[in-house]
């Protein structure tokens, strides 16, 4: 497909320096689905180096050649640009290795020094590393600890070269597990050296929400308690847990969704200006918001927070089973799978103002989005005799990428009769083509050295200080009408509740 023109001059290519990406669980999912695909278009966009190469290192047995094999057939299928480029895949391809054995013994990190001093000599990568740990958290200790032992860590002060750590979620299961994850990763890694990886970040519409606020002269002055009577936030999945109910076990859709994503949409959404468009100055606005967030206590638990879980149901015309009835899932569990929370964000600008935020799977449908419920007009000057609705500015995080503006307008005829009308912005009827992947920003991003969009861990801290007194209180009251929402629908109840209390209800979606 050719270049949409009204893309011309609008990307501002910032192509890697030399380095070595270092894949740890290279024969997992992720690897295949999400690392791989987002590489190669690095390399389609002419955004990696000539001096480059990529290890994957994984317990699984296998030789650099069947790897190759293997992550052709996988990024055609998974690559956002099909089909496969065969000239630039055999370039790629030829930069592809592979190391395998298991990660406790400490001789396998000795053949990968081995395999990326080779890479220092052949490509030209001059000591530069990123590691990426596609790898269960539990194996991130043994994994540090060996690099350092084989000096594989760079000093952070030595700008000669670098060495930099990727980290995927979840950082922790509450807030002393977060804590000491850090403290493990801290033992090797300077705080500079570790990014820890929130996917939505690297999503264009989240980047645009920065755009939005902060480009947009008309908005700022309404962005703020004066104007806005409630703000809700919706990351919903109509899928169920995909094979994946031993971790959804562990996890639930509180650890999964609320304490990363869905606050992380609502940092960007509520934090101050910053003073520079640098890393440190966005993440200090972005921490600021959490620390305001009001505590969510023992006593407070029950009327400011819902949870639920699926049961059998009919989605698309199929039967779908419940959440107890999935793969490797307790036939009593107790785990959620939709939550919705009511918050408040203690500062001058949001004082007063309520936060709806949900999440869950096997929901109607699969959207994520944020929307701004202005007040409504002190007095109905125009239609007395009929209610003037709320105006409404939805910014739309997937799958629709858009931004949605609602108000009342006139309908054409003798009387003045008002009716709410929408106007509309796509990210593809505009810029066409097909936008970057999350994964190649935030790897790219990692490799130039850029932490903008990747959590501190005063951030992650802050997150679960927040979410752990709420984990905790679930815990000493277990709820007793589990399963308490059909799949395919929008959750409990309760949750419509929540609002209902308020005399607000949520966006139809």
């Amino acid at each position: 497909m050719a270049d949409n023109p009204l893309r011309v001059g609008l990307d501002t290519e910032r192509t890697a320096p030399p380095c070595a990406f270092v894949i740890f669980g290279a024969s997992g999912d992720l690897t295949r689905r999400k690392l791989i695909p987002a590489l190669y278009n690095l390399s389609v966009s002419r955004l990696l180096p000539a001096q480059f190469g990529v290890v994957g290192f994984a317990i699984t047995e296998s030789t650099t050649e069947q790897f190759r094999e293997n992550m052709h057939k996988d990024t055609s299928q998974f690559s956002r640009r099909k089909p496969v480029e065969d000239a630039v895949w055999r370039d790629f391809a030829s930069r592809l290795h592979y190391v395998s054995g298991s990660f406790e013994d400490v001789s396998n990190f000795v053949k990968l020094k081995d395999q990326l001093d080779e890479l220092d000599r052949s490509a030209g990568t001059r000591g530069n590393r990123v590691y990426y740990l596609a790898i269960p958290p539990s194996m991130f200790g043994v994994v540090v600890e060996n690099l350092a032992k084989v000096g594989l860590v760079s000093d952070p002060n030595d700008h000669t070269h670098f060495s930099r750590i990727i980290v995927e979620k979840p950082f922790g299961r509450d807030l002393v597990s977060g804590t000491a994850l850090n403290a493990t990763l801290h033992k090797a890694f300077a705080e500079q050296q570790i990014f820890r990886i929130d996917h939505y970040l690297g999503k264009e519409t989240v980047q645009n929400m920065l755009a939005f606020r902060f480009g947009n002269e008309i908005f700022e002055p309404l962005w703020n308690r004066n104007h806005i009577d409630h703000v809700q936030i919706t990351v919903a999945e109509d899928i169920g847990v995909e094979g994946r109910g031993r971790f959804y076990e562990e996890a639930g859709a509180t650890r999964d969704i609320v304490q990363n994503h869905l606050l992380q949409l609502l940092m960007v959404m509520a934090m101050e200006p910053p003073a520079a468009f640098e890393a440190d100055s966005v993440r200090d606005e972005k921490v600021k918001v959490l620390r305001a967030l009001r505590p969510i206590l023992y006593d407070d638990v029950a009327r400011l927070t819902v949870r639920g879980q699926y049961s059998p149901g009919n989605f698309q015309g199929k039967g779908v089973p419940g959440y107890r009835e999935e793969p490797n899932v307790a036939p009593n569990s107790l785990v959620e799978t939709f939550v919705a929370m009511k918050l408040e964000v203690d500062n001058w600008r949001w004082a007063g103002v309520p936060i709806y935020i949900r999440a869950g799977k096997r929901l109607t449908k699969r959207v994520t989005e944020i929307s701004i419920h202005f007040k409504r007009v002190p007095h109905s000057l125009l239609s007395p005799r009929s209610p003037i609705d709320r105006d409404v500015l939805a910014l739309r995080i997937q799958p629709d990428d858009g931004i949605t503006i609602r108000f009342m307008a006139k309908v054409p005829g003798p009387a003045m009769q008002l009716r709410p009308v929408n106007m509309d912005f796509r990210y593809g009827t505009t810029f066409g083509g097909s936008a970057p992947e999350a994964y190649e920003r935030l790897n790219l991003d990692c490799m130039l050295g850029d932490p903008t969009l990747f959590a501190r861990s005063d951030e992650v801290s802050a997150a679960w200080r927040f979410v752990t007194p709420i984990l905790e209180a679930w815990r000493e009251d277990p709820p007793t009408d589990f399963p308490n929402y059909a799949a395919g629908t929008w959750g409990p109840a309760s949750a419509s509740d929540l609002l209902e209390r308020d005399r607000r209800h949520w966006r139809r979606l």
